[in-house]
């Protein structure tokens, strides 16, 4: 191996800073461990070691690997000891005055040439590096937990920060395994200020009272392929952890309504039911499993209605075919008959306003999520209005799981559950791209490998259509008054022409 950095300074002993040195030492490099309690350095390198013993044990690395891997981490009693690092990476508390004052005094023990790196995932690298003499040396160098499994690194530059330093920490994470992102010094950088959607609109969907958190979940992870719905995620990673990043993201943009934080997180924090570590989150966990209600049963309909489909329906000739393929007895008059049960397929609109508009009996009224197309769901979703019939509720919950199929029965708002989601994240990414904080590329490599999504925002707006989205967006700013709605004009621009999101430079 030739590292591009033979000995590199890690500072910070916990999760972040062990899991950046693994990988270091993994890539060739001779790693200096230093935190300032000299025990958390022996238990962090006694648990790297631990790690590249299982790796040995599984075939993954062989015997010599892990003999020379342990030889190349080092625990350093000082920082002095970092002077002859060419790369020196802190992973310490996110406060702002620790790793300012940290940089400035390595500033005096490295050589001037000496790259330093902060592993800060929300504060300002040229605040960091602010009074620094050599504010060139410093980029941000964002790993994600568990380091060694999560294959991304935001390279983040600063105002002053030499192209050459980013080029090389990007050469250097190749080395390391991992792929390297190039961000604009911004608030959240790239993950973080593109995982803002996901969360906080399904908060705002919790807090209108149109689902449960179990239900907002399952949905998600059905309709759109989320591994974990929002809700899980946030038990997984911790409110303490997720809440503040939130809060954070949106007193650093001014107050952006796209960022607006829930009172749901804060209260939940405030009462230390903060996720799977403390027992209790959003679920109930029972030695580590969670606890979930079982699905309410499918009606039971004697007799089922005739149906009639709004001409305004999304998607309605596929509609149709699935309600022929159902057994329904489909009306084809202009109008319902006294009799029928009334889907409509909105985009963005509730089902109270289409009902109104269209001049249909809201009793008898039932919506359905049609952005994903039927064979790419698992789970359909149906939406009642205030006025909607139990019986009319029972008769389309129970006609659409005839074949089996996962159905959910929301209350009504502006938008269905995956409508909502998906056009949140589409429209911040989109936003991300308008600011140039990263390039579209580099913005789906991010997300698809730091948050897991099933495809990348920009993939996902042409998956499901640009003009769909759009239309979602606009429709929800009608129902809601409300400016988090309002399209980027990124996504404006490609949506009303059509192109694929992905590719701008092409459409320049």
């Amino acid at each position: 191996m030739n590292p591009l950095f033979e000995r590199v300074g890690v500072i910070g002993a916990g999760a972040m800073g062990r899991g950046i040195a693994q990988i270091a030492a993994q890539a060739g490099s001779v790693v200096v461990l230093f935190d300032m309690q000299p025990q958390a350095c022996v238990a962090a390198q006694a648990g790297v070691f631990a790690q590249w013993d299982k790796l040995g044990e599984k075939g993954r690395m062989t015997a010599e690997q892990v003999a020379q891997c342990k030889l190349r981490l080092i625990c350093a009693d000082s920082l002095q000891a970092l002077s002859d690092c060419k790369l020196v990476v802190e992973a310490v508390v996110e406060r702002l005055d620790v790793k300012s004052a940290l940089f400035a005094q390595l500033e005096g023990i490295v050589s001037p040439s000496a790259v330093l790196a902060t592993n800060t995932s929300s504060l300002s690298v040229t605040a960091i590096a602010a009074q620094l003499k050599r504010p060139a040396q410093l980029a941000g160098y964002h790993f994600f937990n568990p380091v060694p499994l999560m294959k991304v690194v935001e390279v983040i530059a600063g105002l002053r920060t030499s192209k050459s330093v980013c080029d090389d920490l990007a050469v250097y994470a190749r080395q390391m395994g991992h792929t390297p992102v190039l961000a604009q010094d911004t608030p959240g950088f790239i993950v973080n200020h593109a995982g803002r959607g996901y969360g906080t609109e399904a908060l705002r969907i919790a807090s209108e009272g149109v689902a449960d958190f179990a239900t907002i979940d399952q949905i998600l992870k059905d309709q759109v392929g989320f591994k974990l719905g929002p809700f899980e995620l946030m038990d997984l990673t911790a409110l303490d952890v997720s809440h503040p990043v939130m809060e954070s993201v949106y007193r650093q943009y001014y107050e952006e309504p796209r960022y607006r934080p829930s009172q749901i997180t804060a209260q939940r924090l405030a009462g230390g039911l903060l996720g799977k570590k403390t027992g209790e989150g959003f679920y109930r966990y029972a030695d580590g499993v969670v606890k979930t209600a079982a699905p309410a049963p499918v009606p039971s309909v004697p007799t089922m209605p005739p149906v009639w489909v709004s001409p305004r329906a999304a998607r309605r000739a596929e509609l149709l075919l699935l309600l022929k393929n159902l057994g329904a007895k489909i009306e084809t008059g202009a109008s319902p008959s006294a009799e029928a049960l009334t889907l409509v397929a909105p985009l963005g609109f509730d089902v109270t306003t289409v009902a109104v508009v269209e001049r249909l009996d809201p009793a008898r009224t039932v919506g359905i999520d049609m952005l994903v197309a039927d064979n790419e769901t698992k789970r359909r979703v149906l939406a009642t209005n205030p006025a909607t019939r139990t019986d009319m509720r029972m008769a389309a919950h129970a006609l659409m799981a005839r074949d089996g199929k996962a159905v959910s029965v929301i209350r009504d708002s502006g938008g269905f559950v995956t409508q909502r989601v998906v056009a949140t994240i589409v429209n911040i990414a989109s936003d991300i791209c308008q600011q140039a904080i990263c390039s579209p590329a580099d913005l789906e490599t991010a997300v698809t490998l730091g948050l897991g999504y099933p495809l990348g925002p920009l993939a996902m707006g042409n998956h499901y259509g640009p003009t769909n989205v759009l239309e979602v967006l606009f429709n929800m700013q009608t129902v809601y008054g409300d400016p988090r709605y309002r399209p980027s004009p990124w996504l404006r621009r490609r949506g009303a022409i059509g192109l694929s999101l992905l590719h701008e430079e092409e459409a320049m």
